[in-house]
């Protein structure tokens, strides 16, 4: 029975790739709301949550980079794993701002000085 040292040295591929997959969904997730925020109060915040969007597919780039700078074994995989949720990602990100501004319906935030007011002081 074969044991995991054993493996073939392209049994890590797949891991390399969730892992790059995983980093760029993470950072995006951290850098700004999600699509579906988008949509809602595309109205109010497009512009805002766009750039944030743009911010975290570069600190993105940045990190898958380094991964595959660093796992040469690997690199094909970082660098796909990357680019594959990165598109996908900026694909939700721009449909949902599309989405969002063609929608009639209200946003959930008050885009108003009240709502910049209380964004700005919070209690």
């Amino acid at each position: 029975m074969a044991d995991a040292a054993s493996m073939s040295a392209d049994a890590g591929g797949g891991i390399a790739f969730l892992v790059s997959a995983g980093i760029v969904y993470e950072i995006i997730a951290a850098a700004c709301s999600s699509p579906q925020t988008t949509e809602i109060n595309a109205g109010q915040r497009a512009g805002t949550l766009m750039k944030w969007v743009h911010i975290g597919i570069g600190q993105a780039a940045v990190f898958v980079a380094v991964a595959a700078w660093l796992d040469r074994k690997h690199r094909a995989q970082i660098i796909a794993g990357g680019t594959v949720a990165g598109v996908a990602m900026y694909a939700q990100y721009l449909h949902a701002r599309k989405a969002g501004l063609a929608s009639s319906q209200p946003g959930t935030e008050d885009g108003g000085a009240a709502g910049m007011a209380a964004w700005s002081n919070p209690t």
